[in-house]
């Protein structure tokens, strides 16, 4: 993949050719002392996302910063699902959760916004959600918010997919 990429920093969001777009959450930096100094690496957790309900979350590891990025999206890319809207919000209320972080998602009517921390507030916009409520519970150490709130995201059900696996007409 081509990318060209100057001067990136935590957040910025970049549309790339296949519709979606990327969001770095959070760069980390872990060390090893070696007989010459200190050896970084870096692991990069990345969003990506249509904007139209499909949204994934990536984590890539590598001694620079671009290559994590680029592996963090490459991983988010194929953990991509399809996440089921009401207009502009989500279907019903639901609860997600991953290690000790826990994420409640409630629908929210229209003028709302996304109502949502600063770690998971892109996983909900690149997937298409422009009115949410939220609340995490618990760790919010970013990487298990975010898989709490791909949990949430993946428990979601449409009315039309609830009335098919009933048997009932809405």
């Amino acid at each position: 993949m081509a990318f060209q990429r100057k001067d990136r920093k935590k957040g910025d969001d970049y549309e790339n050719e296949g519709g979606l777009e990327d969001s770095v959450i959070q760069i980390y930096r872990c060390s090893k002392v070696v007989k010459g100094g200190r050896r970084f690496s870096f692991a990069a957790l990345v969003v990506v996302g249509d904007r139209n309900g499909k949204v994934g979350v990536g984590y890539g590891k590598a001694n620079e910063v671009p290559n994590a990025v680029e592996k963090g999206k490459s991983d988010a890319i194929k953990n991509m699902i399809e996440v089921p809207l009401r207009g502009s919000t989500i279907p019903h209320l639901v609860l997600g959760r991953s290690g000790a972080s826990s994420v409640r998602l409630v629908p929210a009517s229209d003028g709302t916004g996304v109502i949502a921390g600063k770690k998971i507030r892109p996983l909900f916009e690149l997937a298409g959600v422009h009115n949410l409520l939220s609340k995490a519970y618990g760790s919010t150490s970013p990487k298990n918010l975010l898989k709490a709130g791909m949990d949430a995201l993946k428990q979601l059900r449409s009315a039309k997919t609830i009335s098919e696996l009933r048997g009932v007409e809405v």
